[in-house]
């Protein structure tokens, strides 16, 4: 049994191609000046990015907001 969630837009969508969107789009430097995140500014990687993201909804959501933003 699929759920559809046709309201979701991020639906099917993974956190891991939504950062290297943003990434490929802004860099590491413009990102990390439009979301203020260590993970962004020091050392930063997709790897730990990811990490970090999945255990800190707010930050995952400015992420994800971010990325609507730029598909819009």
């Amino acid at each position: 049994m699929t759920l559809e969630q046709p309201n979701n837009p991020l639906h099917g969508i993974t956190l891991e191609s939504i950062l290297i969107r943003l990434v490929e789009h802004y860099g590491w430097d413009d990102l990390s000046s439009i979301i203020q995140i260590n993970c962004f500014t020091n050392n930063p990687s997709i790897k730990s990015s990811l990490t970090f993201l999945r255990k800190t909804p707010w930050a995952r959501k400015k992420v994800e907001a971010l990325y609507l933003h730029l598909v819009d």
